[in-house]
């Protein structure tokens, strides 16, 4: 077998990752490329792999960054099957277009701006044309996509639907087994099943995001949340919350369910200004079978874990724009999570230079995004090309992540030593891919290497 990277390698964006297995070509992943505008259209616009010959798809789970290049491989040609479990087929139904209208509405307010801007890089007819491929796949259903070539999807635990992916193959009459982790979910968060513990392959790919970082206890995240909520309250502001439309947006309204339920935080409007947010957490009503028996209980005894008494889930521009005229304090949900497009750009034009009010971060920020430069304080920051004062309080919850820590990153590689003839690191950046490489060999792994962009790894 050998392995390219072709996104995802040296950074937190794009995944895409090739596997040729004697004359098969199977891509595990197909990621948007999410940094600067310029530099994302460039890489986004053509990949760095002939489509023509790549025979199937295989989706770890539906974040854009591991799914938002498919319409672009539809617009391209490819008209092979694309594998995923069940409910990331349906979040990538609606998140596929989302990311299309996003891209056409940007361009769209830009151009009336009279300001650069660049074309998107697929239609909604390509995003219909990549979903007629989908093959979806029950978690544990071990089946055939190529010859002499079986996937089994597993729990991941990140996001609704995420799945880790084995790889069982034969090649010079052996059978061999991988591991893609995808991204792997923390133990005991709120929501989710525990990520699946794998003990054997002869070859692994795993994430590294969090690789040289611990997150705080999830314990403590009620606590810290609602002091936050409280200090903004008491100020008269507004919390600003970007937060990824999958997940995280879920995340986050159920743990202010549980402290309005508690009475730790005051009567605060919490509005979710995000379409993709709303028909998402629809999407989780529907998918039941991703829930830890926690959260099952919540619905039992509570009743829909995503109602607040004054919630209010926002879908049209109108009402999105009537935001700006809020009067006292509330709370602001809306994507996209690293700030980069969408309508949490108009809220955070519009707040962030009132040092009354809050940008609360609750998820990873790549570099080169509008968010890592908001996470870093930076005293100016550009939004929709102008610069603006960076006067609102600023604060950081990596207690919501849904990516393992270091601890339960080095938990997860450990498993395989002895057994691995490779664990390949991807999805990570420098710092993060060094530090997790020597804790791994720390535990005695052997035969561990960082992936570099576009060069081959055999196996």
């Amino acid at each position: 077998m050998k392995i390219t990277s072709y996104g995802g390698a040296e950074e937190v964006t794009g995944s895409k990752h090739l596997l040729e297995i004697g004359g098969a070509r199977i891509l595990l992943d197909c990621g948007l490329f999410q940094g600067r505008r310029e530099e994302a259209h460039r890489k986004n616009r053509m990949p760095d792999f002939d489509v023509s010959k790549i025979h199937a798809i295989v989706l770890s789970h539906a974040h854009i960054d591991h799914t938002g290049l498919l319409p672009m491989m539809a617009k391209l040609g490819y008209r092979g099957n694309v594998y995923a479990t069940p409910a990331t087929r349906d979040l990538c139904a609606i998140m596929l277009l989302d990311s299309s209208h996003i891209q056409e509405r940007d361009a769209e307010w830009l151009s009336k701006k009279s300001r650069e801007f660049l074309p998107p890089l697929y239609s909604t007819e390509d995003v219909q044309e990549i979903m007629r491929r989908f093959v979806s796949v029950s978690y544990g259903v071990r089946i055939s996509v190529l010859p002499n070539v079986f996937i089994t999807f597993h729990d991941a635990g990140h996001v609704l639907g995420s799945a880790m992916i084995e790889v069982e193959y034969e090649e010079e009459h052996r059978w061999r087994r991988l591991v893609f982790s995808g991204d792997i979910g923390r133990k005991n968060m709120p929501i989710l099943n525990d990520p699946w513990e794998p003990t054997d392959a002869d070859a692994v790919i795993m994430e590294s995001t969090y690789g040289n970082r611990e997150h705080a206890p999830i314990e403590a995240a009620d606590e810290k949340f609602a002091g936050i909520v409280r200090d903004t309250h008491a100020r008269g502001g507004k919390m600003i919350i970007p937060s990824f439309a999958l997940e995280r947006s879920q995340e986050v309204i159920y743990a202010l369910k549980r402290l309005d339920a508690m009475g730790t935080i005051p009567p605060m409007p919490v509005y979710v200004d995000s379409p993709l947010t709303v028909n998402i957490t629809e999407i989780f009503r529907l998918h039941t079978e991703g829930f830890d028996n926690e959260f099952r209980q919540v619905m039992r005894d509570a009743g829909d874990p995503f109602d607040l008494p004054k919630i209010r889930y926002i879908r049209s521009q109108e009402e999105s724009m009537q935001l700006n005229t809020l009067k006292g304090p509330a709370i602001i949900i809306s994507a996209s999570g690293m700030c980069e497009y969408g309508r949490v750009l108009h809220h955070l034009r519009n707040h962030c230079e009132d040092p009354k009010n809050t940008i609360l971060i609750v998820g990873f920020q790549a570099e080169h995004t509008l968010g890592r430069r908001i996470v870093e304080k930076s005293r100016m920051i550009k939004i929709f090309g102008v610069p603006r004062e960076l006067n609102a309080q600023v604060k950081i919850m990596n207690e919501f992540s849904a990516h393992a820590g270091r601890s339960e990153l080095i938990a997860f590689g450990a498993r395989f030593k002895g057994r691995a003839q490779r664990t390949i690191l991807v999805h990570g950046e420098g710092e993060a891919l060094k530090a997790l490489k020597s804790g791994l060999e720390g535990q005695g792994a052997e035969n561990v290497m960082i992936q570099r962009h576009g060069v081959p790894v055999e196996v």
